[in-house]
């Protein structure tokens, strides 16, 4: 078989990415028909920036969930004669599979496109539950630090320039260095961050149940089952079902990127808790006698959205580069692992003869920061309209 040119190529990758394409029509088809009844996310799509970076966000997203129908060979599969393939190379001997290496072959006679679709999901699976822990990490720190104030604050506030007056970088490769797996130190440190989102949706319900007995008990002893147990099994592997659980070396991933986001966010969050719990209907709810958890979680927390919601698409980005720098020198998830840090690194040994290898992660991870910068101007521009 003769190689594919650049035309047949795109035109293959455009039917090999069907389901993408598919699931993004029909998500934008539904989303602009009701977004007027979808609040913030539905005034998204009065943004064409908003759109833009939406779009590039679920593309990636999409990707990885049909991942498994998108692949063209085994992403960790290695090919006789493909070594360093250029893109649109037949196979030698297909063996009734995919006939072509549609971006090329690594210097491992790896197939470059499913390598890349397959890092997607490696990146998603992390990126945005470790922006989310840190989150209601920073909230459940932030919000007492800001309306409280006094030593609580100081001391709070010291605790977090403590942790930002480290360089970031230097303060990753301490965490998940390899010799870090063989301590108690990841367990423990996952066994403190790993608590607090548990405790904050505990106290979240439990404050805006207090008055209702039978659905505070009812809601809260569902979140310490359901978060005691996932718990259990993410910090200590200790689940006895086997459900929940991560292996040492993406636990260290998970508890650096969690530990050097945290802080980050409690500033963010006590500085827009300073300014809103000045407000009227703050002064109201004091008034009314509610407790200041309830001030705090319902009162306050509901105003911040904005601000948060848009630094939380951000913080998603931010993390994704440093999860591709973590790859990048080798530390991050397992060395054969297809995340995108690892490939572009693999590649960019070859980069002036064979560029294909490391321009193809490359360009899926700089789309996918790109779509959530944009996202987040979206966002911004939006929620500035309420």
């Amino acid at each position: 078989m003769d190689p594919l040119s650049w035309l047949d190529i795109l035109g293959r990758l455009f039917v090999q990415l069907l389901p993408v394409w598919v699931a993004l029509v029909a998500l934008f088809a539904v989303s602009i028909t009701f977004k007027r009844r979808l609040g913030l996310y539905g005034k998204l799509f009065d943004s064409t920036v908003g759109m833009i970076g939406f779009a590039l966000v679920m593309f990636w997203v999409f990707a990885a969930l049909f991942a498994n129908m998108i692949l063209t060979h085994d992403p960790l599969a290695q090919f006789s004669g493909m070594r360093n393939a250029a893109p649109g190379l037949p196979l030698r001997d297909p063996a009734g599979g995919y006939d072509y290496f549609l971006l090329g072959g690594d210097a491992l006679a790896r197939d470059v496109f499913s390598r890349m679709v397959v890092g997607a999901r490696e990146v998603l699976r992390i990126a945005p539950f470790a922006a989310m822990i840190s989150f209601m990490i920073g909230i459940s720190l932030g919000l007492p630090a800001g309306y409280i104030g006094g030593k609580l604050d100081t001391g709070l506030t010291f605790i977090a320039n403590l942790v930002l007056a480290f360089p970031v970088i230097l303060l990753f490769f301490l965490l998940v260095a390899p010799e870090i797996q063989d301590t108690p130190i990841p367990r423990a440190m996952a066994g403190i961050l790993f608590l607090m989102p548990v405790l904050f949706f505990t106290v979240l319900l439990n404050a805006r149940f207090f008055t209702q007995p039978p659905k505070r008990n009812l809601y809260v002893g569902a979140v310490l089952v359901i978060g005691l147990w996932a718990y259990s099994g993410l910090a200590f592997n200790a689940d006895p079902l086997g459900i929940w659980g991560m292996s040492p070396n993406l636990l260290n991933v998970f508890v650096a990127v969690v530990f050097v986001n945290a802080p980050t966010v409690f500033r963010i969050v006590r500085g827009i808790t300073l300014d809103i719990k000045t407000r009227d209907y703050v002064s109201a709810a004091q008034t009314r006698g509610e407790g200041p958890w309830y001030i705090m979680l319902w009162e306050i927390l509901p105003n911040a959205r904005g601000p948060l919601i848009v630094d939380f698409c951000l913080r998603i980005g931010y993390t994704t580069i440093l999860l591709g720098t973590l790859g990048f020198f080798g530390l991050g998830v397992a060395p054969e692992s297809p995340d995108w840090g690892s490939t572009i690194n693999q590649g960019r040994r070859l980069l002036t003869v064979y560029p294909h290898a490391a321009l193809a992660p490359a360009f899926a991870l700089m789309s996918l920061v790109l779509g959530l910068n944009l996202l987040a101007d979206g966002l911004r521009e939006e929620s500035l309209k309420d």
